[in-house]
């Protein structure tokens, strides 16, 4: 006989499952979860998790409900202690669960269906595939069943969805030589679509474009000609569930593999304006439109729609205007400028870059650093936005505002944008008669849609549109006052999007175009209603990115209203207001060091400053958005340094010892952009105060700032490694003489970093990492010299690696190759024998660098690695001359002895000892206008 729960503790267990999940008692609460962690000790708490979670009939002496609690909870613990602890979860547990869990996919409630399917998923992903081989057959053989139940197939096909959603690349995968698992699947899938039962049609549907998102499964791609007849056929089910995940098929095959749907553009445009129409269904509609926005970035397919435009566009506009629910509801809105924010609606944000601001209303932005930019009205594009069965919503604690949600309307508009900016001229034809209805129009809601419209085909149709702006833009102006809060909110993003054209006009037209639209969208920023004030921030900080230095003559009355603005704004609109900042203080830069303006808008960041508490998510706006000034601010930002100095390091302190008395499986790690805010904070003070405050700084700092920086370069977030490596080069640059102690402990850990090994699992992020570390390895070896004889051989090893790679970013060979040369100036002795294995590398990384100051050093390095082997450079040396000769005269002379002049013409002496009176027919060699720069340039 198996094993089986002891009375006892399965009772124990039962009661303390139930108090977990259960958030009306938090002292019961808080001892469950503590005896759970002790529970976690017994070798038999999988299988009694198992056992509970699967087991519909109770076997306790509590009630029902209480039993049901548990099974829930059960499942869920056991779903994470198979995410954090699979590999150490025994082989005869595993085989219990494995043996067990299918029972509960047959459960009669639903909720434990989801549940111990998460839980399958789970195994399933962290054992692979072929650690269960028997059970996506199981699966399927259910479905296959007509003596299956109803709940039995909802079961199946549910967690078959979820295994495909949670390993596609995977079951894409040849196994031991064996087929591909989707191979078996696929079909299989594809005969689901043809069940009687609607439910199991479109899951079955949704699993298939799981494999259809770009980038598509090869199987995928293999069988195309099998999958969309199959998709075809179902254009006509009596099913909108059905239809709707149709329509999400042919978009997705529009972004993965466009050229396929060519030859049948014509019945599927035919097809998704007709869904698109379906009004009484906003998700159908939505779903149909999605097509077209995802049709309108693949060019192939994108060119294909050009013959329709006529009977596109006018139902992108008309799905534009605002539903009768929708109306209703925003007819509703009031005056709630000075009503405090619930704690629910404070969406956790992280305002970073800008780069995608200009696009539809809250196109999605990623900033350079890889952090995304928090959307503010909705229009970022995302995945269908389901959950997979039982899957709870990670921000389930956040109330959603319907108007920060993808929706048909957004999407409708995006697609227009989209090809407005391919097609131009022809998307204006179709548009203008609609906007000439509806811009002046009685109802607000067909106002509100033609702003919209507006803004949505400005940047691609800006030629047409041109000659009607000097009466558009006064008219929109007047719309910032519109009875309306909704219409006020798309005028003010609408205008940002002409906001560079304004700003760069002669000083006529910018004064009566530019200058109202800016001073009308200021004033919007203290509207009545925060919408309102939250959609004019985000359009202000556009503005301020395409008009750049043209604000300069402006930030006196900008920085008033702003001051405003923290006067009166709460707690979430604050946080775009950082960003307004901020924006202002990258492109107004030095203007905001006048005098006047440091008083004017420091005394303001300060009281938020003191307001904040250390562990407020505001911080993360806060402290970026104080980065951004103290580099416009420089030395003007040194009153204030102390204390934000000193408490950023007391935030990395504290976020480090949070993290490192954290266990991942109870409590969640600390949030990284705490640290990476502060780490970035406390660069740009180093960077602009001089070097005796800098040091004062640093020498007051306890803990010590560069042990500090050690801990950071550890972290397993690249994001935090990424800032702590810059943190590093600027100390190097500026604090050398109080680093250079800690350099023994700093080097190892920089070497390590090094290894492109590291980068196997998320790319992106660990090749800026491993770019931070190249450079600040340079940035020491400036001033440590000779002193890096210890670590030489290691780092020309790393870095020779990186730069022989052709795979990684360009960027990180020619930072590799500056470090390398820059390694030069201190220990050319000990890289002079290796020079024939890397020299042809590093002078083609070299040769795609501008000519700036690092590159400058590493020449200087570089050449004199070059004097103690002249031999080993033959194959190169024409390259090197070539570089020599494109180097510009006054970037020479203006490095003066930092840079390689002196070392350059030393080469070209030596080689013409060594050429000897072949030496002018080498250089004749080179073309003319470099062999004339070169004898112009250099004395030899």
């Amino acid at each position: 006989m198996g094993w089986q729960p002891q009375p006892e503790p399965l009772g124990q267990l039962t009661l303390y499952l139930r108090d977990s999940f259960s958030g009306h008692d938090a002292a019961a609460q808080k001892n469950a979860e503590q005896m759970l962690k002790q529970a976690k000790e017994s070798p038999d708490i999988i299988n009694y998790l198992t056992f509970i979670c699967v087991t519909s009939a109770n076997p306790t002496e509590y009630t029902k409900e209480i039993w049901h609690a548990a099974r829930s909870a059960g499942a869920l613990l056991l779903k994470n202690s198979v995410k954090t602890s699979y590999k150490s979860i025994s082989e005869d547990n595993q085989s219990y669960m494995k043996l067990h869990l299918p029972a509960g996919l047959q459960d009669p409630n639903a909720q434990i269906r989801n549940f111990v399917g998460n839980a399958v998923t789970e195994i399933v992903r962290q054992g692979g595939v072929v650690g269960w081989p028997d059970i996506i057959p199981s699966l399927v053989s259910v479905l296959e069943s007509a003596q299956a139940s109803a709940d039995a197939q909802d079961g199946a096909m549910s967690t078959l969805f979820k295994i495909c959603e949670d390993n596609k690349a995977k079951l894409d995968e040849e196994q031991h030589n064996s087929p591909r698992p989707l191979a078996f699947l696929l079909p299989k899938l594809l005969q689901f679509t043809t069940s009687p039962d609607a439910k199991i049609r479109w899951r079955a549907l949704s699993a298939v474009n799981v494999f259809l998102t770009d980038p598509a499964a090869l199987t995928a791609k293999e069988h195309i000609d099998e999958i969309l007849p199959r998709i075809i056929h179902l254009v006509a089910d009596s099913s909108e569930d059905v239809r709707r995940f149709v329509c999400r098929s042919f978009a997705l095959i529009a972004d993965a593999m466009p050229n396929v749907l060519i030859p049948h553009v014509q019945g599927i445009v035919d097809y998704t304006l007709s869904q698109q129409t379906e009004i009484q269904n906003q998700e159908l509609a939505l779903d149909a439109a999605e097509f077209f926005f995802e049709a309108s970035s693949a060019p192939a397919l994108r060119d294909a729609l050009g013959p329709y435009l006529d009977r596109i566009v006018p139902v992108l506009l008309d799905s534009m205007i605002y539903s009768e629910d929708d109306q209703l509801r925003l007819e509703g809105d009031e005056d709630d400028a000075d009503t405090e924010d619930k704690e629910e609606e404070i969406r956790p944000q992280f305002a970073t870059a800008k780069s995608a601001r200009s696009g539809v209303p809250d196109a999605p932005s990623t900033s350079a650093n890889g952090r995304d930019k928090p959307s503010i009205n909705g229009y970022a594009y995302e995945d269908d936005g389901e959950l997979s069965d039982g899957e709870i919503e990670e921000d389930e604690d956040f109330d959603i505002d319907p108007e920060d949600e993808w929706n048909l309307r957004k999407c409708s508009a995006a697609a227009l944008d989209s090809l407005a900016l391919h097609f131009g001229a022809p998307v204006f034809g179709v548009t203008i008669p609609w906007l000439m209805n509806n811009l002046q129009h009685k109802d607000w809601q067909n106002r509100e849609a033609a702003v919209l419209a507006l803004g949505a085909i400005g940047p691609g149709c800006m030629d047409e549109i041109k000659p009607h702006l000097p009466q558009l833009i006064p008219y929109m102006t007047t719309l910032l006052d519109d009875q309306q809060p909704v219409v006020r909110q798309i005028t003010c993003w609408a205008l940002s999007r002409f906001a560079g054209w304004a700003s760069q006009l002669e000083p006529a037209p910018k004064q009566q175009l530019f200058e109202p639209m800016m001073d009308g969208i200021l004033q919007r920023m203290l509207d009545h209603n925060k919408k309102v004030q939250e959609s004019a921030a985000s359009a202000f900080a556009t503005l301020e990115e395409a008009a750049k230095t043209e604000l300069a003559p402006y930030c006196q009355i900008i920085l008033q209203q702003f001051v405003k603005c923290f006067g009166r704004y709460k707690d979430k609109n604050t946080y775009l207001l950082y960003d307004c900042v901020q924006t202002l203080a990258e492109h107004a830069g030095p203007t905001l060091a006048q005098p006047e303006l440091v008083n004017l808008l420091m005394p303001a960041l300060i009281a938020r400053w003191q307001k904040v508490p250390d562990g407020s998510r505001e911080m993360f706006p806060l402290l970026e958005c104080l980065a951004f000034v103290a580099t416009a601010l420089g030395a003007e930002f040194a009153p204030f340094a102390e204390p934000i100095f000193l408490r950023c390091i007391k935030i990395i302190q504290q976020n480090l010892e949070e993290s490192a008395n954290a266990d991942s499986e109870w409590l969640d790690q600390p949030d990284k952009d705490f640290l990476v805010t502060s780490l970035d904070l406390v660069s740009s003070m180093i960077q602009v105060l001089s070097e005796q405050q800098s040091t004062a700084l640093a020498n007051s700092a306890k803990p010590n700032v560069f042990e500090l920086v050690a801990y950071c370069m550890k972290d397993v977030n690249n994001d935090v490694k990424q800032s702590a490596y810059a943190l590093l080069g600027d100390c190097a640059i500026y604090l050398f003489p109080l680093l250079q102690p800690y350099l023994p402990t700093i080097l190892e850990l920089l070497i390590n970093q090094l290894d492109l090994d590291q980068a196997n699992d998320d790319p992106e992020t660990a090749f800026r990492v491993i770019n931070n570390a190249c450079w600040s390895c340079g940035e020491i070896a400036m001033r440590q010299g000779p002193g890096m004889s210890p670590y030489i051989d290691r780092l020309l090893q790393k870095l020779a690696i990186i730069m022989f790679n052709d795979t990684v970013p360009e960027s990180l060979n020619e930072n590799s190759a500056i470090a390398l040369g820059r390694l030069g100036i201190g220990c050319h002795q000990q890289l002079a024998p290796h020079l024939q294995n890397f020299a042809l590398p590093f002078l083609k990384s070299m040769q795609k660098v501008g000519w700036t100051d690092e590159k400058g050093h590493a020449y200087k390095g570089f050449g004199q690695v070059v004097l103690d082997n002249p031999q080993a450079l033959e194959n190169g040396l024409l390259d090197f001359f070539m570089e020599m000769a494109n180097a510009p005269g006054i970037f020479l002379t203006g490095m003066q002895d930092e840079g390689p002049l002196k070392v350059f013409e030393k080469v070209l002496v030596e080689y013409k000892r060594l050429i000897g009176g072949n030496f002018d027919d080498f250089l004749h060699h080179l073309p003319a206008p470099q062999e004339q720069a070169l004898r112009q340039l250099y004395v030899f």
